[in-house]
Protein backbone atom coordinates (compact mmCIF):
# COMPACT_ATOMS: atom_id res chain seq x y z
CA UNK A 1 0.00 0.00 0.00
CA UNK A 2 3.01 2.28 0.29
CA UNK A 3 5.35 3.54 -2.39
CA UNK A 4 8.86 4.92 -2.33
CA UNK A 5 8.83 8.65 -2.99
CA UNK A 6 11.93 10.81 -3.38
CA UNK A 7 10.46 13.86 -5.10
CA UNK A 8 11.21 17.03 -3.20
CA UNK A 9 13.86 15.41 -1.02
CA UNK A 10 17.50 16.29 -1.02
CA UNK A 11 20.40 16.50 1.34
CA UNK A 12 19.55 20.15 1.68
CA UNK A 13 16.50 19.09 3.61
CA UNK A 14 18.61 17.56 6.36
CA UNK A 15 18.90 19.80 9.38
CA UNK A 16 16.68 22.52 7.94
CA UNK A 17 15.70 24.69 10.89
CA UNK A 18 17.52 22.24 13.15
CA UNK A 19 15.41 19.15 12.33
CA UNK A 20 17.35 15.92 12.96
CA UNK A 21 16.76 14.07 9.66
CA UNK A 22 16.06 14.66 5.97
CA UNK A 23 12.47 15.29 4.88
CA UNK A 24 10.53 16.62 1.86
CA UNK A 25 10.99 20.32 1.25
CA UNK A 26 7.26 21.04 1.47
CA UNK A 27 6.97 19.78 5.03
CA UNK A 28 6.97 22.54 7.61
CA UNK A 29 9.13 22.48 10.74
CA UNK A 30 7.73 23.37 14.15
CA UNK A 31 9.14 23.33 17.64
CA UNK A 32 7.50 20.91 20.04
CA UNK A 33 6.50 23.97 22.10
CA UNK A 34 4.34 25.21 19.20
CA UNK A 35 2.60 21.86 18.78
CA UNK A 36 1.73 20.97 22.38
CA UNK A 37 -0.76 21.98 25.02
CA UNK A 38 1.49 20.76 27.82
CA UNK A 39 5.11 19.80 28.43
CA UNK A 40 6.22 19.12 32.00
CA UNK A 41 7.53 16.60 34.50
CA UNK A 42 6.27 15.58 37.92
CA UNK A 43 7.91 15.23 41.32
CA UNK A 44 8.41 12.73 44.13
CA UNK A 45 5.17 12.52 46.14
CA UNK A 46 5.31 13.51 49.80
CA UNK A 47 6.78 10.71 51.86
CA UNK A 48 8.70 9.29 48.92
CA UNK A 49 8.81 5.61 48.07
CA UNK A 50 8.14 4.59 51.67
CA UNK A 51 4.68 6.14 51.39
CA UNK A 52 3.61 4.19 48.29
CA UNK A 53 0.48 2.09 48.75
CA UNK A 54 0.72 -1.71 48.67
CA UNK A 55 -2.31 -1.95 46.38
CA UNK A 56 -4.10 0.44 44.08
CA UNK A 57 -6.89 2.50 45.61
CA UNK A 58 -7.19 5.08 42.85
CA UNK A 59 -4.01 6.75 41.63
CA UNK A 60 -0.98 5.28 39.88
CA UNK A 61 2.44 6.93 39.80
CA UNK A 62 4.25 6.35 36.52
CA UNK A 63 8.03 6.15 36.75
CA UNK A 64 10.81 5.78 34.19
CA UNK A 65 10.80 1.96 34.42
CA UNK A 66 7.22 1.98 33.14
CA UNK A 67 8.22 3.86 29.99
CA UNK A 68 9.71 1.74 27.22
CA UNK A 69 10.02 2.61 23.56
CA UNK A 70 6.52 2.40 22.08
CA UNK A 71 5.37 0.23 25.00
CA UNK A 72 3.94 1.08 28.41
CA UNK A 73 5.11 -1.47 30.98
CA UNK A 74 2.81 -1.75 33.99
CA UNK A 75 5.32 -3.93 35.86
CA UNK A 76 6.29 -2.22 39.09
CA UNK A 77 3.64 0.50 38.70
CA UNK A 78 3.55 2.47 41.97
CA UNK A 79 0.34 3.51 43.75
CA UNK A 80 -0.21 6.67 45.78
CA UNK A 81 -2.94 8.19 47.90
CA UNK A 82 -5.44 10.83 46.82
CA UNK A 83 -3.59 13.40 48.96
CA UNK A 84 -0.28 12.61 47.29
CA UNK A 85 -1.87 12.79 43.85
CA UNK A 86 -3.43 16.15 44.70
CA UNK A 87 0.05 17.62 45.03
CA UNK A 88 0.79 16.49 41.46
CA UNK A 89 -2.36 17.72 39.73
CA UNK A 90 -0.18 19.65 37.31
CA UNK A 91 0.92 16.37 35.73
CA UNK A 92 -2.44 14.59 35.73
CA UNK A 93 -2.37 12.32 32.68
CA UNK A 94 -4.88 11.89 29.89
CA UNK A 95 -5.20 8.89 27.60
CA UNK A 96 -2.83 9.20 24.65
CA UNK A 97 -0.39 11.58 26.36
CA UNK A 98 3.16 10.97 25.19
CA UNK A 99 5.71 10.19 27.91
CA UNK A 100 9.46 10.78 27.65
CA UNK A 101 12.11 9.63 30.11
CA UNK A 102 14.17 12.73 30.88
CA UNK A 103 16.78 11.12 33.15
CA UNK A 104 18.48 7.74 33.19
CA UNK A 105 21.36 5.71 31.83
CA UNK A 106 22.15 4.82 28.23
CA UNK A 107 19.31 2.29 28.20
CA UNK A 108 16.40 4.04 29.94
CA UNK A 109 17.10 7.67 28.95
CA UNK A 110 14.88 9.10 26.17
CA UNK A 111 12.53 6.12 25.97
CA UNK A 112 9.04 7.16 24.93
CA UNK A 113 5.53 5.71 24.83
CA UNK A 114 1.88 6.73 25.07
CA UNK A 115 -0.31 6.40 28.15
CA UNK A 116 -2.92 3.62 27.89
CA UNK A 117 -6.37 4.02 29.40
CA UNK A 118 -5.67 1.04 31.67
CA UNK A 119 -3.05 3.08 33.58
CA UNK A 120 -5.39 5.95 34.45
CA UNK A 121 -5.93 7.82 36.67
CA UNK A 122 -2.22 8.52 37.00
CA UNK A 123 0.49 11.12 37.45
CA UNK A 124 4.24 11.02 36.74
CA UNK A 125 7.32 11.55 38.88
CA UNK A 126 10.25 13.88 38.18
CA UNK A 127 12.01 11.44 35.85
CA UNK A 128 9.21 11.44 33.27
CA UNK A 129 8.00 14.28 31.07
CA UNK A 130 4.38 14.58 29.94
CA UNK A 131 3.99 15.75 26.34
CA UNK A 132 0.40 16.54 25.39
CA UNK A 133 0.12 17.36 21.67
CA UNK A 134 -2.54 19.77 20.41
CA UNK A 135 -4.53 17.37 18.21
CA UNK A 136 -5.65 20.28 16.04
CA UNK A 137 -2.04 20.67 14.99
CA UNK A 138 -0.37 17.26 15.23
CA UNK A 139 -1.33 13.65 15.80
CA UNK A 140 -0.01 12.28 19.14
CA UNK A 141 1.05 9.04 17.44
CA UNK A 142 3.13 11.05 15.01
CA UNK A 143 4.90 12.81 17.91
CA UNK A 144 5.65 9.39 19.39
CA UNK A 145 7.01 8.26 16.02
CA UNK A 146 9.29 11.30 15.98
CA UNK A 147 10.59 10.68 19.50
CA UNK A 148 11.33 7.00 18.76
CA UNK A 149 13.08 7.70 15.41
CA UNK A 150 16.70 6.39 15.60
CA UNK A 151 18.14 9.76 14.55
CA UNK A 152 16.08 11.55 17.17
CA UNK A 153 17.58 9.35 19.90
CA UNK A 154 21.00 10.83 19.09
CA UNK A 155 19.40 14.26 18.75
CA UNK A 156 17.98 14.02 22.28
CA UNK A 157 21.36 12.85 23.59
CA UNK A 158 22.89 16.04 22.19
CA UNK A 159 20.78 18.05 24.67
CA UNK A 160 22.04 15.99 27.61
CA UNK A 161 22.62 18.28 30.59
CA UNK A 162 23.86 15.51 32.88
CA UNK A 163 26.94 13.30 33.04
CA UNK A 164 26.99 9.51 32.80
CA UNK A 165 23.42 9.62 34.09
CA UNK A 166 21.66 11.58 31.37
CA UNK A 167 19.26 14.44 31.95
CA UNK A 168 17.37 16.84 29.72
CA UNK A 169 15.56 20.06 30.57
CA UNK A 170 12.03 21.16 29.77
CA UNK A 171 13.38 24.03 27.66
CA UNK A 172 15.38 21.60 25.55
CA UNK A 173 12.34 19.40 24.96
CA UNK A 174 10.25 22.42 23.97
CA UNK A 175 12.90 23.31 21.39
CA UNK A 176 12.82 19.96 19.56
CA UNK A 177 12.23 20.62 15.85
CA UNK A 178 9.65 18.36 14.18
CA UNK A 179 9.20 18.10 10.41
CA UNK A 180 5.39 17.95 10.15
CA UNK A 181 3.54 16.63 7.06
CA UNK A 182 -0.15 17.04 6.35
CA UNK A 183 -2.55 15.60 8.93
CA UNK A 184 -3.69 12.82 6.60
CA UNK A 185 -0.12 11.55 6.28
CA UNK A 186 0.49 11.90 10.02
CA UNK A 187 -2.53 9.71 10.69
CA UNK A 188 -1.46 7.19 8.04
CA UNK A 189 2.00 6.91 9.64
CA UNK A 190 0.43 6.52 13.08
CA UNK A 191 -1.89 3.80 11.79
CA UNK A 192 0.88 1.77 10.13
CA UNK A 193 3.18 1.87 13.14
CA UNK A 194 0.29 1.47 15.57
CA UNK A 195 -1.00 -1.69 13.89
CA UNK A 196 2.41 -3.30 14.38
CA UNK A 197 2.52 -2.09 17.99
CA UNK A 198 -0.92 -3.59 18.60
CA UNK A 199 0.09 -7.02 17.31
CA UNK A 200 3.25 -6.93 19.43
CA UNK A 201 1.17 -5.98 22.46
CA UNK A 202 -1.35 -8.76 21.71
CA UNK A 203 1.49 -11.28 21.65
CA UNK A 204 2.78 -9.91 24.94
CA UNK A 205 -0.64 -10.33 26.56
CA UNK A 206 -0.93 -13.85 25.17
CA UNK A 207 2.47 -14.67 26.64
CA UNK A 208 1.39 -13.26 29.99
CA UNK A 209 -1.63 -15.58 29.91
CA UNK A 210 0.52 -18.59 29.00
CA UNK A 211 2.97 -17.67 31.75
CA UNK A 212 0.15 -17.41 34.27
CA UNK A 213 -1.10 -20.86 33.25
CA UNK A 214 2.33 -22.45 33.75
CA UNK A 215 2.79 -20.68 37.06
CA UNK A 216 -0.64 -21.73 38.30
CA UNK A 217 0.14 -25.39 37.58
CA UNK A 218 3.56 -25.09 39.24
CA UNK A 219 2.02 -23.56 42.34
CA UNK A 220 -0.70 -26.21 42.58
CA UNK A 221 1.68 -29.15 42.14
CA UNK A 222 4.92 -28.03 43.73
CA UNK A 223 4.12 -25.22 46.20
CA UNK A 224 0.63 -25.81 47.55
CA UNK A 225 0.85 -29.60 46.96
CA UNK A 226 -2.86 -29.69 46.07
CA UNK A 227 -2.88 -33.28 44.71
CA UNK A 228 -0.99 -34.58 47.78
CA UNK A 229 -3.31 -32.82 50.21
CA UNK A 230 -6.34 -34.18 48.35
CA UNK A 231 -5.04 -37.76 48.38
CA UNK A 232 -3.95 -37.50 52.03
CA UNK A 233 -7.40 -36.17 52.92
CA UNK A 234 -9.14 -39.19 51.41
CA UNK A 235 -10.78 -37.44 48.44
CA UNK A 236 -11.68 -39.88 45.70
CA UNK A 237 -9.35 -40.04 42.66
CA UNK A 238 -12.23 -39.20 40.34
CA UNK A 239 -13.05 -36.06 42.32
CA UNK A 240 -9.39 -34.98 42.49
CA UNK A 241 -8.87 -35.42 38.75
CA UNK A 242 -12.05 -33.52 37.94
CA UNK A 243 -11.29 -30.68 40.36
CA UNK A 244 -7.59 -30.28 39.55
CA UNK A 245 -7.69 -31.17 35.86
CA UNK A 246 -5.45 -34.23 36.20
CA UNK A 247 -5.48 -37.59 34.49
CA UNK A 248 -5.45 -40.75 36.65
CA UNK A 249 -1.93 -41.50 35.38
CA UNK A 250 -0.71 -38.08 36.42
CA UNK A 251 -2.43 -38.26 39.81
CA UNK A 252 -0.65 -41.55 40.48
CA UNK A 253 2.72 -39.74 40.36
CA UNK A 254 1.86 -37.81 43.56
CA UNK A 255 2.28 -39.39 47.02
CA UNK A 256 -0.58 -39.56 49.50
CA UNK A 257 1.22 -38.31 52.61
CA UNK A 258 3.85 -35.86 53.89
CA UNK A 259 7.09 -36.05 55.84
CA UNK A 260 9.14 -33.64 57.93
CA UNK A 261 12.14 -31.89 56.35
CA UNK A 262 14.62 -29.18 57.39
CA UNK A 263 12.50 -26.38 55.93
CA UNK A 264 9.09 -27.78 56.87
CA UNK A 265 6.70 -30.49 55.78
CA UNK A 266 7.10 -31.80 52.21
CA UNK A 267 5.47 -34.58 50.16
CA UNK A 268 6.82 -38.01 51.03
CA UNK A 269 9.68 -39.08 48.79
CA UNK A 270 10.59 -35.59 47.62
CA UNK A 271 14.13 -34.36 48.30
CA UNK A 272 15.38 -31.01 49.64
CA UNK A 273 18.48 -30.04 47.65
CA UNK A 274 20.40 -27.09 46.18
CA UNK A 275 21.11 -25.86 42.69
CA UNK A 276 24.79 -26.73 43.05
CA UNK A 277 24.09 -30.28 44.23
CA UNK A 278 21.78 -30.87 41.28
CA UNK A 279 24.43 -29.57 38.88
CA UNK A 280 26.94 -32.03 40.34
CA UNK A 281 24.46 -34.89 40.27
CA UNK A 282 23.79 -34.44 36.55
CA UNK A 283 27.32 -33.56 35.45
CA UNK A 284 26.62 -29.86 35.06
CA UNK A 285 28.28 -26.72 36.42
CA UNK A 286 27.86 -23.09 37.46
CA UNK A 287 30.40 -20.65 35.99
CA UNK A 288 30.96 -16.97 35.30
CA UNK A 289 30.89 -15.35 31.89
CA UNK A 290 34.17 -14.09 30.37
CA UNK A 291 35.95 -11.49 32.47
CA UNK A 292 36.84 -8.04 31.16
CA UNK A 293 40.39 -9.16 30.37
CA UNK A 294 38.93 -11.60 27.85
CA UNK A 295 36.40 -9.33 26.17
CA UNK A 296 36.81 -5.61 25.41
CA UNK A 297 34.59 -3.00 23.79
CA UNK A 298 36.74 -3.18 20.65
CA UNK A 299 35.85 -6.89 20.27
CA UNK A 300 32.19 -6.15 19.51
CA UNK A 301 31.02 -6.08 15.89
CA UNK A 302 27.82 -5.24 14.02
CA UNK A 303 27.35 -8.77 12.67
CA UNK A 304 28.44 -11.93 14.43
CA UNK A 305 27.71 -14.23 17.35
CA UNK A 306 25.40 -12.69 20.01
CA UNK A 307 26.76 -12.21 23.53
CA UNK A 308 24.12 -12.31 26.28
CA UNK A 309 24.52 -9.49 28.81
CA UNK A 310 22.45 -8.70 31.94
CA UNK A 311 20.36 -6.10 30.09
CA UNK A 312 19.29 -8.81 27.62
CA UNK A 313 17.58 -10.89 30.34
CA UNK A 314 13.92 -9.88 30.02
CA UNK A 315 11.00 -11.87 31.44
CA UNK A 316 13.08 -15.07 31.60
CA UNK A 317 13.85 -14.82 27.89
CA UNK A 318 16.65 -13.28 25.84
CA UNK A 319 15.82 -9.95 24.21
CA UNK A 320 17.76 -9.33 21.00
CA UNK A 321 16.77 -5.67 20.77
CA UNK A 322 20.26 -4.44 21.67
CA UNK A 323 22.27 -7.64 21.96
CA UNK A 324 26.03 -7.27 21.47
CA UNK A 325 27.95 -9.45 19.02
CA UNK A 326 31.50 -10.71 18.49
CA UNK A 327 33.24 -12.26 15.50
CA UNK A 328 33.15 -16.01 14.95
CA UNK A 329 36.91 -16.17 15.69
CA UNK A 330 36.34 -14.50 19.07
CA UNK A 331 33.42 -16.83 19.76
CA UNK A 332 35.68 -19.80 19.08
CA UNK A 333 38.24 -18.51 21.59
CA UNK A 334 35.46 -18.17 24.18
CA UNK A 335 33.77 -21.47 23.33
CA UNK A 336 33.74 -22.58 26.99
CA UNK A 337 31.12 -19.85 27.50
CA UNK A 338 28.89 -21.02 24.61
CA UNK A 339 25.26 -21.54 25.56
CA UNK A 340 23.13 -24.66 25.16
CA UNK A 341 19.34 -25.07 25.20
CA UNK A 342 18.17 -25.49 28.80
CA UNK A 343 20.97 -23.38 30.29
CA UNK A 344 20.02 -20.65 32.73
CA UNK A 345 21.82 -17.28 32.60
CA UNK A 346 21.80 -14.99 35.65
CA UNK A 347 22.74 -11.36 36.14
CA UNK A 348 25.77 -11.18 38.48
CA UNK A 349 25.00 -7.74 39.88
CA UNK A 350 22.14 -5.33 40.38
CA UNK A 351 18.88 -7.21 39.87
CA UNK A 352 20.52 -10.50 40.84
CA UNK A 353 17.25 -12.45 40.74
CA UNK A 354 16.92 -11.73 37.00
CA UNK A 355 17.58 -14.73 34.76
CA UNK A 356 16.63 -16.30 31.44
CA UNK A 357 16.16 -19.86 30.22
CA UNK A 358 18.11 -20.50 27.01
CA UNK A 359 16.11 -21.85 24.05
CA UNK A 360 17.13 -23.59 20.82
CA UNK A 361 17.45 -20.20 19.15
CA UNK A 362 20.28 -19.12 21.46
CA UNK A 363 22.34 -22.31 21.08
CA UNK A 364 25.95 -21.32 20.37
CA UNK A 365 25.56 -17.76 21.63
CA UNK A 366 27.91 -16.66 24.41
CA UNK A 367 27.30 -16.03 28.10
CA UNK A 368 28.72 -12.53 28.43
CA UNK A 369 30.52 -10.45 30.98
CA UNK A 370 28.40 -9.73 34.03
CA UNK A 371 26.48 -13.02 33.82
CA UNK A 372 26.56 -16.43 35.48
CA UNK A 373 25.84 -19.63 33.57
CA UNK A 374 23.98 -22.56 35.16
CA UNK A 375 23.99 -25.90 33.34
CA UNK A 376 22.43 -28.85 35.13
CA UNK A 377 23.72 -31.37 32.61
CA UNK A 378 22.28 -34.25 30.64
CA UNK A 379 19.50 -36.20 32.22
CA UNK A 380 17.93 -33.30 34.11
CA UNK A 381 14.24 -33.97 33.51
CA UNK A 382 12.62 -30.52 33.29
CA UNK A 383 13.98 -27.14 32.30
CA UNK A 384 10.48 -25.73 32.77
CA UNK A 385 10.48 -26.90 36.40
CA UNK A 386 13.90 -25.35 36.98
CA UNK A 387 12.88 -22.00 35.48
CA UNK A 388 9.65 -21.81 37.47
CA UNK A 389 11.40 -22.84 40.69
CA UNK A 390 14.12 -20.23 40.23
CA UNK A 391 11.57 -17.53 39.43
CA UNK A 392 9.33 -18.34 42.40
CA UNK A 393 9.09 -15.31 44.77
CA UNK A 394 10.65 -17.20 47.68
CA UNK A 395 13.69 -18.11 45.56
CA UNK A 396 14.06 -14.58 44.21
CA UNK A 397 13.88 -13.19 47.74
CA UNK A 398 16.49 -15.74 48.88
CA UNK A 399 18.88 -14.52 46.20
CA UNK A 400 18.41 -10.87 47.12
CA UNK A 401 18.99 -11.65 50.82
CA UNK A 402 22.17 -13.65 50.19
CA UNK A 403 23.74 -11.39 47.56
CA UNK A 404 26.86 -9.58 48.72
CA UNK A 405 27.90 -5.95 48.34
CA UNK A 406 27.13 -2.79 50.29
CA UNK A 407 26.11 -0.50 47.43
CA UNK A 408 25.10 -3.01 44.73
CA UNK A 409 24.01 -6.66 45.22
CA UNK A 410 26.39 -9.19 43.66
CA UNK A 411 26.11 -12.91 42.99
CA UNK A 412 28.88 -15.47 42.67
CA UNK A 413 28.95 -19.16 41.80
CA UNK A 414 29.00 -20.15 45.47
CA UNK A 415 25.84 -18.21 46.35
CA UNK A 416 24.03 -19.45 43.26
CA UNK A 417 25.04 -23.02 44.05
CA UNK A 418 23.41 -22.74 47.49
CA UNK A 419 19.97 -21.79 46.10
CA UNK A 420 17.50 -24.24 47.72
CA UNK A 421 15.48 -26.52 45.46
CA UNK A 422 12.81 -29.08 46.27
CA UNK A 423 13.24 -32.09 43.98
CA UNK A 424 10.12 -34.15 43.16
CA UNK A 425 10.47 -37.61 41.56
CA UNK A 426 11.82 -37.56 38.01
CA UNK A 427 8.59 -38.85 36.36
CA UNK A 428 6.61 -35.99 37.92
CA UNK A 429 9.08 -33.35 36.73
CA UNK A 430 9.02 -34.93 33.28
CA UNK A 431 5.22 -34.71 33.28
CA UNK A 432 5.42 -31.02 34.18
CA UNK A 433 7.90 -30.53 31.33
CA UNK A 434 5.33 -31.89 28.88
CA UNK A 435 2.65 -29.50 30.08
CA UNK A 436 4.66 -26.34 30.78
CA UNK A 437 7.15 -26.98 27.98
CA UNK A 438 4.40 -26.75 25.36
CA UNK A 439 3.22 -23.46 26.89
CA UNK A 440 6.77 -22.14 26.78
CA UNK A 441 7.13 -23.17 23.13
CA UNK A 442 4.04 -21.12 22.26
CA UNK A 443 5.51 -18.20 24.19
CA UNK A 444 8.71 -18.48 22.17
CA UNK A 445 6.74 -18.55 18.91
CA UNK A 446 4.92 -15.38 19.95
CA UNK A 447 8.16 -13.71 21.04
CA UNK A 448 9.90 -14.49 17.75
CA UNK A 449 6.95 -13.09 15.82
CA UNK A 450 7.05 -9.93 17.94
CA UNK A 451 10.77 -9.52 17.34
CA UNK A 452 10.18 -9.80 13.60
CA UNK A 453 7.34 -7.27 13.77
CA UNK A 454 9.49 -4.90 15.83
CA UNK A 455 12.30 -5.14 13.28
CA UNK A 456 9.82 -4.34 10.49
CA UNK A 457 8.39 -1.41 12.45
CA UNK A 458 11.80 -0.01 13.32
CA UNK A 459 12.92 -0.29 9.68
CA UNK A 460 9.76 1.43 8.44
CA UNK A 461 9.76 4.25 10.99
CA UNK A 462 12.65 6.34 9.61
CA UNK A 463 11.50 5.78 6.02
CA UNK A 464 8.00 6.98 6.86
CA UNK A 465 9.17 10.05 8.76
CA UNK A 466 11.62 11.02 6.02
CA UNK A 467 8.86 10.93 3.40
CA UNK A 468 10.60 8.11 1.55
CA UNK A 469 7.43 5.99 1.79
CA UNK A 470 4.03 7.34 0.90
CA UNK A 471 0.53 5.81 0.68
CA UNK A 472 -0.52 5.73 -2.99
CA UNK A 473 -3.50 8.03 -2.49
CA UNK A 474 -1.07 10.73 -1.33
CA UNK A 475 1.60 9.95 -3.91
CA UNK A 476 0.62 12.81 -6.18
CA UNK A 477 -0.66 15.09 -3.50
CA UNK A 478 0.62 17.38 -0.80
CA UNK A 479 2.91 15.53 1.66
Amino acid sequence: LWKSWEAGMSDAGYGRLGAPYAFPSQWQVFSLRDLCLKIGSGATPSGGQAAYLATRENWALIRSQNVRDRQFDATGLAFISDDQAASLQGVLLKEGDVLLNITGDGVTFARSCQVPASALPAVVNQHVCVIRPDTEKVDPGYVLAFLTHPAVKSYIESFNAGGSRRAITKAAIESFCLPVPAKCLQKAITQVLGSLDEKIELNRRMNDTLEAMARSIFQSWFVDFDPVHAKAGGESPESICRRLGLTPELLALFPDDFEDAINGVIPAGWTPSTLGDQAKAYGGFIQTGPFGSQLHASDYVDEGIPVVMPQDLVNRRISVAKVARVSEDMAQRLSRHALQPGDVVYSRRGDVERHALISEREAGWLCGTGCLLVRLGRGWPSQAYLSEALDWPATREWLVRHAVGATMPNLNTSILGDVPLLIPPTPLMAAFEQVAGSLRQQQMTNSLESESLAETRDALLPRLLSGELMPPELFQGEA
